[in-house]
């Protein structure tokens, strides 16, 4: 079974974990799933079966969007609640104070991920080596917040809704907000809205040919080459700029890339729907 669709990850069970329910529910046995989201997060789940995984670096995913809520005065090594080691007594802030703070984030940002983050060292995934008590040194990284607003402060919780680019860490979003007003804080809350134009629709089968962030090219040529997957020539394409480009075949769609070698197939006749 090849498909794709958008599952929704409730709070307080792995990425993984959820995988695995799905693919029990559905009686599959080749599935995976793009973008990872931390156990005490909840939100959609970019999910494939079958073949449809290899579609997972083309699809249209940013920007994210995530609402999520801060607790002023908490601190924890993770920056949410898994590993809370302390909780400061507060005094409430003054509301527009907490408001500029937020609004403050607004733009480009550089800054060091968390290092209980999903992040490659070593072949090791950060939060592995940290749990391992190892040395955990991570390079900045630079993202951007296309809009960020604070939805409420109830003292001590900030509850705000941030769309971001792909890379952003939620986390270190709240961590410079707590910065900012001179205190520690962990996320109590994080729920992923969307990624790009990816919402949760009750798990509905997703149309590849709407999904995808690459540009749409037309073969002129005979359509049985390129569903036999023989050789292309840049000249029987409508657009033949270099680019990688994908191909309407009908009930399948071919991904192909056009460089100053030629023609080369990425993906070939995979389903539609």
């Amino acid at each position: 079974m090849n498909r794709l669709f958008v599952a929704y990850k409730p709070a307080g069970i792995s990425s993984n974990q959820l995988l695995s329910r799905i693919k029990r529910r559905y009686g599959v046995k080749k599935a995976g799933y793009s973008g990872t989201l931390d156990p005490f997060a909840k939100g959609v789940l970019i999910i494939a079966f079958g073949n449809h995984g290899r579609l997972f670096r083309f699809l249209n995913k940013a920007p994210k969007r995530y609402r999520a809520t801060l607790w002023l005065g908490a601190y924890s090594p993770t920056l949410d609640i898994e590993q809370i080691e302390r909780i400061d007594p507060l005094q409430p802030f003054d509301s527009d104070t907490v408001h500029n703070v937020v609004e403050s984030l607004r733009g480009e940002l550089t800054y060091l991920p968390p290092k209980y983050s999903a992040k490659r060292l070593e072949g090791k995934r950060a939060y592995e080596l940290a749990r391992e008590g190892k040395e955990v040194v991570l390079k900045t990284i630079t993202s951007t917040v296309y809009d960020i607003r604070l939805l409420h402060y109830m003292h001590p919780f900030v509850t705000f809704e941030a769309t971001v680019s792909e890379g952003s860490y939620i986390r270190s979003l709240g961590e410079m907000i707590a910065d900012k007003l001179g205190v520690s804080g962990s996320l109590s809350a994080l729920e992923r809205l969307n990624e790009g134009q990816f919402v949760y629709e009750n798990e509905k089968a997703l149309d590849v040919k709407t999904a995808l962030s690459l540009p749409k090219n037309r073969y002129n040529g005979d359509k049985i080459t390129i569903l036999l997957g023989q050789k292309l020539a840049r000249e029987d394409f409508e657009c033949q700029d270099n680019g990688t480009y994908w191909i309407d075949n009908g009930d399948t769609i071919s991904i192909i890339d056009i460089d100053e070698q030629g023609v080369h197939y990425i993906l070939n006749k995979v389903e539609a729907c």
